[in-house]
């Protein structure tokens, strides 16, 4: 098994930094307080116009002319419609299935988002607020979401397979990203009492979701669990005889090589891959088929300045004025960290790019330079990015 995948990110999950004009006229940095700042019939329209427009039939035909043959789907709790104010996502889904099967594409939908939130980031729905883990209705809700997805999706020729939950935080990465401070609770009393998950019950939930999920999903299609940020923790997880095509994600960046005290050269990020990512990987593939579920090329080095571990201007870090490299040197940068990072995710068993688009003016916007590489469409127009099997 190996796949070669890249992540529709934005589309049925929303972060702000990857499209700031969806958020214009409120003060909202997440998909929580979207709705509860915009009318009803604005956010709607806001939504459905997104959702239609963002990702269509001919970007899974363009993927496919990538030469790859996957795409993981970020989708929130919500995705069924049952939580107001938000507008379930069934509809879209259901194109997207149709479309991989025409193009002859899989997808791994990875549900992205808990309510109150896996990891207290942006991406996790709601910033600085982390107590799902704490509520047991609300755990089963999201079981139960598992479930409901397994059963619409799980016979379908174009599922590759499931993933249990988005990164989920425990405390090693709560402390290093420093979660509240990075990113703000809008309302400090709702985030009272957030804290990062315990190793003992992410691994119970994941035990409980693979039988939620196997009910309904044949035994050929993927069960995926993220490794909670600590790759080789995870070697005597599911070896029971029962767990069958269990695949462990890991998200690889290198800003957060930068955060761990990597040197912003090119030589320090290609000896940071080579020593950490690829040999972490090459052990747990041991144990389980691993896959690099979001990586990109992104770095402080091709910004022209030190993005304290990939914070942008909506996290308040002042980007760079002006280029301070010429698109030659930019070329050579990225094709070197591309080749040392995809030479890591080939020990294991595959990789998705994050993402497939990105909608920020790195041109009229100030501070965004070096932020089109989280975008492989640019990176693929400017040769950054070759693409390797």
């Amino acid at each position: 098994m190996h796949v070669n995948g890249v992540n529709l990110g934005n589309w049925l999950v929303l972060e702000k930094w990857m499209n700031p004009a969806l958020f214009e006229g409120t003060t909202a940095e997440d998909e929580y307080y979207l709705p509860r700042q915009l009318s009803k019939e604005v956010y709607e329209a806001r939504i459905k116009i997104h959702r239609s427009e963002y990702i269509t039939e001919r970007d899974f035909t363009r993927i496919k002319s990538w030469g790859m043959d996957a795409v993981r789907i970020p989708v929130p709790y919500f995705v069924f419609g049952d939580r107001e104010p938000f507008i379930g996502c069934i509809p879209e889904l259901d194109k997207a299935f149709n479309w991989a099967e025409k193009y002859e594409l899989q997808i791994l939908l990875d549900l992205h988002t808990a309510p109150d939130g896996q990891n207290g980031s942006d991406n996790g729905g709601i910033c600085g607020v982390c107590k799902w883990a704490q509520e047991p209705d609300e755990v089963e809700f999201e079981l139960s979401v598992l479930e409901r997805l397994a059963e619409r999706y799980g016979s379908r020729k174009g599922l590759w397979g499931i993933e249990i939950l988005n990164e989920p935080v425990l405390e090693g990465m709560w402390a290093v990203m420093d979660i509240q401070k990075r990113y703000p609770p809008a309302e400090p009393a709702k985030a009272e009492g957030s804290k990062p998950n315990t190793t003992a019950f992410i691994r119970q939930f994941y035990l409980d979701a693979y039988d939620r999920i196997r009910k309904f999903m044949s035994e050929e299609k993927y069960v995926v669990f993220h490794d909670a940020f600590e790759l080789t923790a995870w070697k005597d997880f599911m070896r029971e005889e029962k767990y069958k095509n269990v695949v462990l994600d890991t998200h690889q960046y290198l800003m957060m090589a930068e955060l761990m005290g990597c040197e912003q050269t090119v030589e320090g990020y290609v000896k940071y891959v080579e020593d950490h990512f690829a040999k972490d990987i090459e052990e747990m593939q041991n144990y389980f088929p691993v896959i690099c579920g979001e990586w990109c090329l992104f770095n402080s080095l091709a910004c022209g300045c030190d993005t304290h571990g990939g914070q942008s201007v909506l996290n308040g870090v002042a980007g760079a004025e002006e280029e301070s490299l010429s698109a030659e040197q930019k070329k050579e940068i990225y094709n070197k960290v591309a080749k040392a990072q995809l030479a890591a995710w080939n020990k294991g068993s595959g990789h998705f790019y994050w993402s497939y688009k990105l909608l920020v003016d790195t041109v009229n916007e100030n501070g965004w330079i070096g932020w089109d590489s989280w975008d492989l469409g640019r990176c693929m127009d400017f040769g950054w990015f070759v693409n390797g099997k």
